[in-house]
C-alpha cells in the first residue's frame, strides 16, 4: 500500500518573457498582473531580478523542493539517465534572450537542459543571511584562500555564464567577475589603475562598453580615478557572505591555487585556467563539457584548443574527453618559481592580441 504524502507538491517554476513593442519591451510575467516597459539596455538585468524576488519570495525548505522538470515530464532536455543529485535553482534562457525560467531541477536534468545556468544560493541570500555568515566565521581566523573561496568563484562564473550574452569576449567576463566579487552593497565598484594594470586590463575601454551595452554596468564618468562603475544587475546586490569574503574570492581568481599564471597570459587561455582551477581538487579535475563552454565563452573546439594550449605551457599536465561529455584533468604536482618565470618570458614573446 502506497502511502499518502503529508506535503503537497510545491510548484517552483517561475518565467518572465521580453516582448517588444514601442518605447522599450515590456515584461510579462504569469503571476504578476502589471507589465512593465523597460529599457532595452536594462531589460535582461530586470528580468533576472524579477526572477530572483520570485524565488525568495517563494521559498521552501531543502527537504521538500522536487526537480520540477520530472514533474513536467522531463522535456526541458533530451533523454538521459534520471534524476540525480541535489536539487538546484536552474535559470534558462531561449536563444533569442526574450524567455526565462527559474526553476527548481535536480542535477542531472539541470545538467542536460541547454541555455541553462545553475544559479549560486549566495546570490538568492537576503540580507539577513548575509550578516550571520559574515559572522559565522571572524575574518581573522579565516584562510586568505582555501575551498570557500574557490567555490564562490565557481558559483560566479556559472551566474555570468547566464547573465551576461553569450558572445561576451573572455577579457569582459574576467573583469566582470572582479566587479561582481568586489561591488560593495550598493553595487557600485572602484578599481585602481594599478589593479587594472596587473590584470592586462588598463586602457582597454572597449571592454567596459562591452559590459554596458550588456546592461549589465554602468560607467558615469569616463575620467574617474579609481575607475568607478555601478552594477546594473540587481541580483549579484545579495550575495551572502559579505563583501570581505567576496574580496577574498576575488583576490583567489587572480591567483588560481594550485595554478600559477603568468602574467602575460591572454585573457582566453585565462579565463579557461580560472575555470579549470575553480573545478579542480587535490592535483585533478573534472566537469562537464558543456558547462565549461558557458563559464569560458567557447564553442567546444575551441575550448579543447585553449586546453591543448594550456597542456604546453605546462599549466595543465593532461586532459582527457570521455563519451558521457565529462572532461578530466591532471594538474602539475607544483610550480617552481623557475618555470613560472620561463612561461611568463614566453608569453611575453608572444604576438600581443586584444584581450
Amino acid at each position: 500500500m502506497r502511502l499518502a504524502s503529508t506535503h503537497a507538491t510545491v510548484q517552483r517554476i517561475w518565467t518572465v518573457h521580453l516582448r517588444p513593442q514601442t518605447g522599450g519591451p515590456a515584461l510579462t510575467c504569469p503571476r504578476c498582473a502589471h507589465s512593465p516597459v523597460l529599457p532595452a539596455a536594462s531589460a535582461r538585468s530586470a528580468a533576472l531580478t524579477h526572477l530572483a524576488r520570485h524565488a525568495r519570495a517563494d521559498a521552501l525548505p531543502g527537504h521538500l523542493r522536487t526537480c520540477q522538470c520530472r514533474t513536467r515530464g522531463c522535456h526541458w532536455h533530451p533523454r538521459h539517465r534520471g534524476c540525480a543529485g541535489p536539487v538546484l535553482l536552474a535559470l534558462t534562457c531561449d536563444r533569442s534572450g526574450r524567455a526565462w525560467r527559474l526553476a527548481d531541477a535536480c542535477a542531472a536534468c539541470a545538467a542536460a537542459m541547454s541555455h541553462t545556468a545553475v544559479v549560486p544560493p549566495t546570490l538568492l541570500a537576503g540580507g539577513r543571511a548575509q550578516s550571520a555568515a559574515g559572522r559565522a566565521r571572524p575574518a581573522r581566523t579565516a584562510p586568505v584562500f582555501g575551498p570557500a573561496e574557490q567555490q564562490r568563484v565557481r558559483e560566479m562564473l556559472t551566474y555570468l555564464a547566464t547573465a551576461l550574452p553569450r558572445f561576451s569576449s573572455p577579457a569582459a567576463r574576467l573583469l566582470a567577475l572582479q566587479c561582481a566579487l568586489r561591488a560593495d552593497r550598493h553595487g557600485q565598484i572602484r578599481l585602481p589603475h594599478g589593479f587594472l594594470r596587473g590584470m592586462r586590463l588598463h586602457g582597454h575601454a572597449e571592454l567596459w562598453l562591452e559590459l554596458e551595452r550588456a546592461g549589465w554596468l554602468h560607467r558615469p564618468s569616463r575620467r574617474c580615478s579609481p575607475v568607478q562603475a555601478q552594477l546594473l544587475d540587481a541580483a549579484v546586490l545579495h550575495q551572502a557572505p559579505g563583501r570581505t569574503g567576496r574580496v577574498r574570492a576575488a583576490q583567489w581568481a587572480l591567483h588560481p591555487t594550485p595554478l600559477a599564471l603568468p602574467p602575460a597570459l591572454p585573457s582566453a587561455l585565462r579565463l579557461t585556467a580560472l575555470a579549470l582551477a575553480a573545478h579542480s581538487a587535490s592535483g585533478a579535475g573534472g566537469g562537464e563539457l558543456d558547462v565549461l563552454t558557458r563559464q569560458c565563452g567557447q564553442p567546444p573546439q575551441q575550448l579543447e584548443d585553449l586546453l591543448d594550449q594550456l597542456v604546453r605551457a605546462r599549466l595543465v599536465t593532461a586532459w582527457h574527453h570521455h563519451d558521457s561529455g565529462e572532461v578530466r584533468w591532471e594538474l602539475p604536482a607544483h610550480s617552481p618559481a623557475g618555470e613560472d618565470s620561463a612561461r611568463s618570458e614566453a608569453f611575453s614573446r608572444q604576438p600581443r592580441s586584444s584581450p
